[in-house]
C-alpha cells in the first residue's frame, strides 16, 4: 500500500479534518499553511476591528483639520475636498499665495523643534516600529508630528497628506495591542494593518490599504498578512464614508482604451522611470539625514517654504500634496515643456521641504512625479507613434514610478485603479511598464521612498 502524500501542517487546524477524494490535505497549497510566527487568535481579529475603527476615526478627524486649515489659508472654497485646489490659488492674489506658505514654514519650525526637544526618545516612525522595533508608537510624539503634518500640507508645503493618517492608524494598532495583550509579532503586524487602512480611509482605496500593507509594510503577500490587512482597510474605509468622500479621488477620468503604442511606449519607458525613482529615493535620503541641527530647525521651514512660494507664483500646481498635478496629467490637460518642468521641480521642491525638518507624506508627490514624467514623455512618443492619449501615458507613468519608488509593484498599479475607478483597459502596459521600472530600481539600488527614511543604525560601542 502506497504512503498517503505528505501534508504541511497549519496551525490552527481547519474545522473540518475529512480529507477530499483526492487523499491530500488541505494545507498542501502553499499560502495556507500556518500563521507562522503571528497567532490569528480571537482576541487578534477584535484587535483587528477596534483598528480598522480607529484608522477610519482618525482619517475624518485629520483631513478635517486639513480642509479647514485651506479654507482659512486660500478661502472657503478650499474647504472642500472635491475642490480644485490648485485653481483655487491659481485665482488668488501674490500675497495670498505667499503668506500661508510662510506661516506654514513658521509653525513647522517651532512646532517640530518643540516636539522633538519634548518628547525626545520616543518613537513616532511606523516604519522603524515595525521593521527595526518591537511595535510600539509614542502617542503623544504621533499625535503632535500627524497635526503638525495636517497643517503644513493644508497651507502648501510640498508633502503627502497621507503620512499623518498612516502614522495614527499605526498608532491605534499599537495601543489596541496594548489593551488586547498580543504579543510582539502580533502587534508589528497589527500596527501594519493599521497604518495600511489609515491610508485607505484617506484615499477610500480599500484594496490599495490592504497591498500597501502586505507588500510595503510586511514585505510579503500570503493570507496570515493579507486577511487582516484587508480586513483592517476595509473597515477604515467604511468609517470614513461617515464624513469623507465616496467617490474616487481623482473623478471623471476617462476609462483610456488599449493602443499598440503603449506597449511600446512602456518598453522603452519603465526602465527611464526606473532610474528617475532610483535617483528621487537617494535624494529624499540624502535630507532625510542631513537635515538642520540644533536652532536651525527653528528657521529652515521657513527657508524651504519661501523658495516653493516664490516658485509656486508661477507654477501653482507645486502647492500641496501634488494632486493637481496627478489630475491635471490624467485628464492630459497641459503641454509637453509644462509636464516637463513639474517632473522636474515637484521631487525638488518636497525634497526641500522634508529636507527642512517638516514630517509628511510621499505617496502622492511620487505619484505626481511619475504622472508628469509619463505625460511628458508620452506626448513625445505620441509624435513618433500617434494612437493612445497623453492621459494613459500619465497613467502609466504613475503607476511605474510608484511601484519602483516603494518597491510594491502590486500596490502600485491597485492605487492607480482605485484613486481613479479606471484604467483597467491599459492594465497590460500598466503591468509591462510596472514592473520594469520596479525591477530597474531594485536591480540598480533596491531602496524604496521609505526605507531612505528609516533612522540611522546606531553605533557599536
Amino acid at each position: 500500500m502506497s504512503e498517503r502524500p505528505s501534508e504541511r501542517r497549519r496551525e490552527p487546524k481547519p474545522l473540518l479534518r475529512t480529507r477530499i477524494g483526492s487523499g491530500r490535505g488541505a494545507m498542501e497549497q502553499p499560502n495556507a499553511t500556518g500563521d507562522e510566527d503571528v497567532r490569528l487568535t480571537a482576541r487578534f481579529w477584535v484587535a483587528v476591528v477596534l483598528t480598522g475603527i480607529g484608522a477610519g476615526l482618525a482619517g475624518i478627524v485629520l483631513m478635517t483639520v486639513l480642509y479647514t486649515v485651506q479654507g482659512l489659508a486660500y478661502g472657503p472654497a478650499a474647504a472642500s475636498p472635491t475642490v480644485d485646489i490648485d485653481a483655487v490659488v491659481a485665482a488668488t492674489s501674490w500675497q495670498r499665495r505667499v503668506i500661508p506658505l510662510l506661516v506654514g514654514g513658521v509653525i513647522a519650525g517651532v512646532g517640530w523643534y518643540l516636539l522633538r526637544k519634548w518628547t525626545a526618545g520616543q518613537r513616532s516612525e511606523v516604519d522603524d516600529a515595525i521593521w527595526a522595533g518591537d511595535g510600539k508608537l509614542s502617542v503623544p510624539r504621533s499625535t503632535g508630528t500627524s497635526l503638525l503634518s495636517e497643517i503644513v500640507v493644508g497651507l502648501g508645503a510640498s508633502l503627502g497628506r497621507e503620512a499623518a493618517p498612516k502614522l495614527m492608524g499605526g498608532v491605534f494598532g499599537s495601543v489596541v495591542s496594548g489593551w488586547t495583550g498580543l504579543d510582539v509579532g502580533q502587534r508589528r503586524l497589527l500596527v501594519a494593518c493599521g497604518a495600511g487602512a489609515g491610508v485607505a480611509a484617506v484615499y477610500n482605496v480599500p484594496l490599495a490599504g490592504a497591498l500597501f500593507t502586505a507588500e510595503v509594510l510586511c514585505g510579503t503577500v500570503r493570507l496570515p498578512v493579507i486577511l487582516p490587512a484587508l480586513a483592517t482597510s476595509a473597515i477604515a474605509t467604511l468609517v470614513g464614508w461617515i464624513h469623507l468622500p465616496t467617490e474616487a479621488t481623482y473623478p471623471g477620468i476617462p476609462d483610456y482604451s488599449f493602443a499598440l503604442p503603449e506597449v511600446g511606449f512602456a518598453l522603452l519607458a519603465g526602465p527611464l522611470v526606473g532610474l528617475t525613482a532610483v535617483g528621487f529615493v537617494r535624494l529624499i535620503a540624502w535630507v532625510s539625514h542631513r537635515r538642520p541641527p540644533g536652532r536651525w530647525a527653528l528657521v529652515a521651514p521657513l527657508g524651504a517654504f519661501a523658495v516653493l512660494a516664490a516658485l509656486g507664483l508661477v507654477w501653482p500646481q507645486l502647492y500641496g500634496n501634488g494632486q493637481a498635478i496627478v489630475r491635471d496629467a490624467f485628464l492630459g490637460i497641459g503641454t509637453i515643456g509644462l509636464f516637463a518642468v513639474l517632473g522636474v521641480l515637484k521631487p525638488l521642491v518636497t525634497t526641500l521641504c522634508l529636507g527642512s525638518g517638516a514630517a509628511g507624506g510621499l505617496l502622492t508627490p511620487t505619484l505626481a512625479t511619475g504622472a508628469a514624467l509619463g505625460a511628458c514623455l508620452g506626448g513625445l512618443w505620441a509624435l513618433l507613434w500617434p494612437g493612445a492619449p497623453v492621459g494613459a501615458y500619465a497613467m502609466l507613468g504613475a503607476a511605474a514610478m510608484l511601484g519602483a519608488g516603494m518597491q510594491a509593484p502590486l500596490a502600485a498599479l491597485a492605487l492607480v485603479l482605485e484613486l481613479t475607478n479606471s484604467g483597467f483597459a491599459i492594465m497590460v502596459p500598466a503591468a509591462i511598464i510596472t514592473f520594469l521600472a520596479t525591477a530597474v530600481a531594485r536591480w540598480v539600488d533596491g531602496y524604496s521612498i521609505y526605507s531612505a527614511r528609516l533612522s540611522e543604525v546606531p553605533e557599536p560601542r
